[in-house]
C-alpha cells in the first residue's frame, strides 16, 4: 500500500495539516499508520465528511 504524508493530504483535500492530524487521531481515516510523531495516510484514502456542517436536507424547512 502506498502512503503519503499529512502535508500532501492537506494539499490534496484543501484543508489544513492540523485537520488531517485530527482526522487521524479520531480514527476517521481507515488504515492510517503512525510512525513516531508522523502520520502516514493511504494514497487512496477518501476525505471524511465534515461533522461541523449539517447536510442540505437538514437545512431545508419541512414541506418545501
Amino acid at each position: 500500500m502506498d502512503y503519503i504524508s499529512v502535508k500532501e493530504v492537506a494539499e490534496l483535500w484543501g484543508v489544513s495539516e492540523r485537520w488531517v492530524q485530527k482526522f487521524c487521531v479520531e480514527n476517521r481515516i481507515p488504515n492510517v499508520q503512525r510512525f513516531g510523531r508522523s502520520w502516514m495516510i493511504p494514497k487512496d484514502a477518501k476525505r471524511p465528511c465534515d461533522l461541523r456542517r449539517k447536510s442540505e436536507t437538514e437545512n431545508k424547512p419541512e414541506g418545501k
